[in-house]
């Protein structure tokens, strides 16, 4: 034990209100603090007091039950009330990543443990081969002194980022969304944050967020965003305690697949005994590039599906929006030549087709021209459809095409990894799989081009028919000014005229791609889906059905039955590969540490050692009791970890007095040092390091 540790203050900061449950953190890479600013308000400020973001839930009782950086210092998990951990980045105040973890009311969230492994390629056991390489020959003095070390070139190809040569994806508008990403996607800071290119070196790293709640749930999840599943732990029979238990803490080394959880009884607010579970993530272990590999691509094929997602309820919006006023207007002269009885069933299109080919209008139409729509509700009806048509065309072509691109790219990895595995089963998902989904996406792009060339069709249309409608208005209005009207109709395009009043004024052909889909009609083009035939088949079969008017009310030219049975089908992949993953999860033997009276604080770290044939993983449990403050106790459990596996642990124990003074806090730095925060009696509290 050295002397008590002098600090010198940095900065002096009070918070106020108080960090709700103690619930503060501190970035590990930023000068970032992170904590409850009450029981309902996530605040992020710098060292300085600065307010970097306040962030609240929509439901009025959400209170915030956990937090932890990741270990970049890219993302905050937060764990609120509402069974969802959420993870903020950088750039927005918004959680860019949602994880139900359990259901609201039932349980809650009691820890989060996020830590990083390293998964870099491993040394080969085999025996060193006889071949000498040429460097080896060549003498030293002969080799350029700016040479560099030859690159893994199998690694350099397995890694290679072709999406990272593709245009980026534009930001959304800001309103048009819905649900929890409606604003996720909105701003270019948060896409390039979202999207970052996965660099070799990342393969290196597994991120690690193994969540826990108060029923012995345990949740567990790799890279950011991508789920393995949720276990269920409870006490083996031999310890002869029918308890629930709760996740308390969580600890774990870089250079270790094996984590250590710290359980403790659920709902006693004070304890004399934890349990130290190891968790073997194996999949780790086993194959460290082909996961990296896998789940960069897989968690982004999630946020490209997500980016999608939003991107068609954007033009649904939009083409909801494009049609909403003139259908109004048109309504309203219908009902008029309805009631007037003069007419038949001769409606406003029909009346409209007359005006263009022989300049007579009748007296409704002209009235409804005149006083209804006039110069203001023709303004009004210009700017609706072009402004729509044109967010159409954008969204189309800037965002919708540009996404699926990318999706195919990655599909395209995921075959060939699917293709490799195919005998192993070991990925979780078959090339079947994938190719059916690349041939969703495939509908996706034809049908996105279908309504690119719809949308440049109806704008062309669009404008000579509001060209009309606007001089129709004048000269209804003005007839004296025939002469100067005169000059400008014969300028006019009647023949697009006629086309857009015949195939889009009264229904637009983008109903056919952009329309509300029930879930009966859903259900039933799956079904069809299903049954054998080729879904681009299909497709084709329908659009040449609306090219020719004949009647068909198939489902597999809306893209929302198309996004929805594709994210169906990449559900099911995603549901593959975490189960394929899960598998490889088991839970080790537990260890009790039981203490004479109640704990009062309490840290563990985790080491790794493999200087030995046997690596091995002890782990230090520093506590103190309520009963006497000045008494530390220190456990070392140890274990062996075997191709990621452990073994059967030893616990010994130390104590020690720190004299007359009470441990007011106490916290591991790195792996051989303890920190203690003691209080000598008559003095200043001082920093022990042990």
């Amino acid at each position: 034990m050295t002397e008590p540790i002098e600090l010198t203050l940095r900065n002096d900061l009070r918070l106020d209100p108080k960090p709700h449950n103690g619930l503060l953190t501190y970035n590990p890479t930023i000068e970032l603090f992170a904590g409850a600013a009450g029981s309902r308000t996530l605040q992020i400020w710098r060292s300085n007091g600065q307010a970097v973001t306040k962030s609240t839930q929509r439901g009025e009782r959400d209170t915030v039950e956990a937090l932890r950086w990741k270990a970049d210092g890219q993302f905050l998990a937060v764990g609120w009330s509402d069974g969802v951990v959420r993870l903020m980045g950088l750039e927005t105040n918004k959680a860019v990543h949602q994880m139900p973890v359990c259901e609201a009311g039932k349980s809650r969230i009691t820890c989060i443990g996020w830590a990083r492994n390293n998964a870099g390629k491993r040394q080969n056991s085999a025996p060193t081969s006889s071949a000498i390489s040429w460097e080896d020959i060549i003498p030293h003095d002969l080799l350029p002194s700016n040479s560099k070390t030859a690159v893994d070139l199998p690694r350099e190809l397995t890694f290679l980022e072709v999406e990272s040569a593709l245009p980026k994806l534009s930001p959304l508008p800001a309103s048009g969304g819905s649900g929890d990403d409606s604003f996720v996607f909105t701003t270019r800071a948060s896409l390039e944050f979202l999207f970052q290119p996965f660099t070799p070196h990342d393969s290196d790293n597994v991120d690690v967020m193994i969540v826990g709640t108060d029923d012995g749930q345990i949740h567990v999840s790799i890279y950011n965003s991508f789920v393995i599943g949720t276990f269920k732990y409870s006490l083996p029979p031999p310890l002869g305690k029918n308890v629930n238990l709760q996740l308390c803490h969580h600890a774990s080394h870089p250079d270790s697949s094996t984590h250590m959880l710290v359980f403790k009884p659920s709902g006693e607010a004070k304890t004399t005994t934890t349990y130290l579970v190891p968790i073997d993530l194996t999949f780790i272990h086993s194959s460290p590039e082909n996961l990296s590999l896998l789940a960069s691509k897989t968690t982004t094929l999630q946020k490209l599906l997500r980016y999608v997602k939003q991107v068609q309820m954007h033009l649904t919006h939009e083409w909801q929006s494009t049609r909403e006023l003139p259908t109004r207007f048109l309504n309203s002269i219908s009902e008029t030549l309805r009631e007037s009885g003069n007419y038949g069933e001769m409606g406003i299109g029909q009346a409209l087709y007359h005006s263009v080919v022989t300049g007579h209008t009748f007296p409704e139409v002209k009235e409804w021209l005149v006083d209804q729509l006039a110069e203001r509700g023709h303004k009004r009806w210009d700017k609706a459809v072009l402004s729509g048509l044109h967010a159409l065309r954008s969204l189309v072509h800037e965002n919708f095409l540009p996404a699926l691109e990318r999706v195919g790219i990655i599909l395209s990895r995921l075959l060939g990894i699917a293709r490799f595995h195919e005998s192993k089963e070991e990925p979780g998902f078959t090339s079947a799989q994938i190719t059916r989904v690349m041939d969703i996406v495939s509908c996706l792009m034809l049908v996105g081009n279908k309504i690119l060339l719809i949308v440049m069709e109806e704008l062309d249309l669009f404008q000579s028919f509001s060209i009309w409608l606007r001089h129709e208005i004048d000269r209804l209005a003005a007839p004296s000014a025939v002469e100067e009207l005169s000059e400008k109709e014969a300028t006019m395009e009647h023949g697009k005229v006629l086309a857009y009043i015949q195939q889009y004024m009264a229904a637009s052909p983008l109903r056919n791609h952009l329309s509300n889909v029930s879930p009966e009609n859903a259900e039933r083009g799956r079904q069809k889906a299903e049954s054998g035939s080729s879904l681009l088949e299909l497709l084709s079969k329908q659009l040449n059905k609306q090219d020719t008017k004949q009647i068909d009310d198939d489902v597999f030219t809306q893209v929302e039955f198309l996004y929805g049975y594709l994210e169906g089908k990449a559900s099911a992949i995603f549901e593959g590969i975490a189960e394929a993953e899960k598998r490889s999860v088991r839970f080790g033997e537990p260890t009790a540490l039981e203490l004479p009276s109640s704990i009062l604080k309490f840290d563990v770290i985790m080491s790794a050692l493999s200087n030995s044939d046997t690596p091995q993983a002890p782990t230090y449990t520093a506590l103190t009791t309520e009963s006497d403050k000045r008494r530390l106790y220190i456990f070392r459990t140890t274990m062996s970890v075997l191709n990621g596996i452990s073994s059967s642990a030893t616990t010994q124990v130390s104590c020690m007095v720190l004299g007359e003074g009470d441990i007011l806090d106490l916290k591991f730095l790195y792996d051989d040092s303890l920190l203690v925060l003691w209080a000598q009696n008559g003095n200043i509290n001082n920093f022990i390091q042990i």
